[in-house]
């Protein structure tokens, strides 16, 4: 599914990512934890092709796609909810979860693409036709994630899904995730707090200061005292570049 070897990136000369390495097989859900400025969204970015490998290996089932265009990205089967949940206001829930099969027609039958991500997230079905303007925080991230559903992808990128939400609102959100696992779909989550990794992750990457410093099972993460310096606070951290 998709390989990622010694992937060094610069922003503005200065170094975020310092060859990191990392896999996400098909069907897992494996979870990228760093504190804000680790390098989690630069990773994220970069893969699908908004950033600019300096040097590295970034294969999707074999093929090379360091230095493509995002939307040959998304052709290939990857979809990305980025953190800031970034909904169209002037567009209605429905049409911001149908825009990917308008843009991206590939990847099997759209109203079964659609229905799919309804179906993950249930609540939507009611809100159709509100604006997205209207919308709360958590039902924005909502409609992000099942946007980037609708996309038809094998894998999906989601960018801190559960930050800033209220804790009302995370039990669905998690409970989405867990379909969309169910349903076959890799899952890659960026986390800030090693407390939001879902119990269902197969594995996590701890990263920091844009190396990863731990790889494993999430519960073998808990036990190190390295990782949960760096990840096991409020995850409230002073943000820098991400």
């Amino acid at each position: 599914m998709l390989l990622v070897r010694d992937l060094f990136v610069d922003i503005e000369g200065s170094p975020v990512l310092r060859g990191i390495s990392f896999e996400v097989n098909a069907g897992e859900c494996v979870c990228l934890v760093g504190r804000n400025g680790a390098g989690k969204t630069t990773s994220f970015r970069t893969i699908m092709g908004f950033r600019k490998a300096k040097a590295g290996i970034i294969e999707l089932d074999g093929k090379r796609i360091a230095g493509l265009r995002p939307d040959r990205i998304a052709q290939l089967g990857v979809g990305f909810a980025p953190e800031e949940s970034e909904v169209f206001g002037d567009l209605t829930v429905g049409e911001n979860i149908a825009m990917p099969t308008w843009t991206c027609p590939n990847g099997g039958n759209v109203a079964a693409r659609i229905a799919e991500a309804y179906r993950v997230f249930p609540n939507l079905e009611r809100y159709r036709t509100r604006g997205g303007h209207a919308l709360s925080g958590g039902e924005r991230k909502m409609v992000s994630i099942a946007r980037a559903l609708a996309l038809g992808p094998k894998l999906l990128l989601l960018d801190e899904p559960t930050e800033g939400l209220s804790p009302v609102v995370v039990p669905s959100i998690i409970d989405g995730l867990m379909a969309i696992r169910s349903l076959g779909h890799a899952v890659f989550i960026a986390e800030s707090n090693i407390h939001h990794v879902p119990e269902f992750a197969d594995r996590l990457y701890v990263i920091e200061r844009g190396e990863i410093i731990f790889t494993g099972k999430p519960a073998q993460a808990t036990r190190d005292p390295i990782v949960t310096r760096v990840v096991g606070g409020t995850g409230m951290d002073t943000p820098t570049a991400n």
